[in-house]
């Protein structure tokens, strides 16, 4: 039997070739930036826990816009946070930091990654920095060949916070108890999120779904779902392969047969494939809920986001 830990264990292969090309390409740029001197090993470091802005703030580098979004709320008018990642056009596995990208970890206090293998150039960027890394896969014990798309679960999210603010306090001590009103606030917010989840997994709980890629598996377990993906076309997407003509047909015709309640779709990962999957949703009247891997612009932070899905998945329950 074909197991969610299958899924990803199959690719990590693929991911550890693009790590060690990410990762060539963060230490050429930090080689880059240390033969120019445009930025010291301790990106300016400023006492003894790390850097500090320009404008006197903590300076906070996150890899992706979401986990950017969480370090912003938790720091208020204490921290300056840059995101690395903001278009929902680019996957962080494929990226590659520019010299300016890893300038940006080099100055900064605390540095908030996705770990898992998610964004593994921003790891080695900041593992080569005096900043505080805050990962938010292990702060929940989330390691690599796991589902690393750890912003949809409850459980990291909070881990995470906590781990920002802990981080906050570490750097900037005389706002300790700012921090943890922040801190508190963020978690009255979470709570909320994680009350309408309960709330919907009473239309979700149980229910079949079949998803294009798992990115929101982790939602889609808080919300007491069954992950009824066919195994075929399940393996193919987590090995980052092809699926096979019979993989398609497969999935097109538990679509079609009644045994699927709800289609998860990326639109991130549109393509030719997908195209007739979706359509056999759609001619089989499939609810599809649609998202994407990076956090839309219309939102302003994650939870917020979060929320919106929470909202489509009962809808489409």
């Amino acid at each position: 039997m074909f197991t969610f830990t299958d899924r990803f264990a199959g690719n990590v292969a693929r991911r550890n070739i693009r790590r060690a090309a990410a990762s060539v390409a963060a230490v050429a740029a930090l080689i880059s930036l240390a033969a120019c001197g445009s930025a010291s090993a301790n990106g300016g470091a400023t006492g003894k826990s790390g850097a500090a802005s320009s404008s006197g703030r903590i300076a906070v580098v996150a890899s992706i816009n979401q986990w950017g979004s969480v370090a912003a709320e938790l720091g208020g008018d204490h921290v300056d946070v840059t995101n690395i990642m903001t278009k929902t056009n680019v996957e962080a596995h494929d990226y590659e930091p520019t010299s300016q990208d890893v300038a940006r970890f080099g100055k900064a206090a605390v540095a908030v990654v996705n770990g898992a293998d998610y964004d593994p150039w921003a790891s080695k960027a900041a593992a080569s920095t005096k900043a505080t890394l805050v990962d938010a896969a292990d702060t929940a014990g989330i390691k690599e060949g796991d589902n690393p798309h750890v912003w949809f679960s409850a459980k990291v999210r909070n881990a995470t916070a906590d781990a920002i603010t802990a981080a906050y306090q570490k750097a900037d001590p005389a706002n300790k108890a700012d921090y943890a009103k922040l801190n508190e606030d963020w978690h009255a917010k979470e709570k909320e999120l994680e009350s309408k989840i309960e709330e919907t997994s009473s239309k979700t709980k149980g229910k079949p779904y079949s998803a294009t890629e798992s990115v929101a598996w982790y939602l889609a377990d808080d919300l007491g779902m069954t992950d009824a993906t066919p195994t075929g076309y399940a393996q193919a997407s987590a090995n980052e392969s092809e699926p096979t003509p019979a993989d398609i047909k497969g999935f097109q015709d538990a679509l079609k047969d009644g045994s699927i309640d709800m289609l998860v779709f990326n639109t991130q990962e549109a393509n030719s494939t997908t195209d007739q999957i979706t359509g056999a949703a759609k001619s089989a009247n499939v609810p599809i809920v649609e998202l994407t891997e990076q956090m839309p612009a219309q939102y302003d932070n994650l939870l917020d986001w979060m929320d919106a899905l929470v909202g489509q998945f009962a809808d489409a329950a």
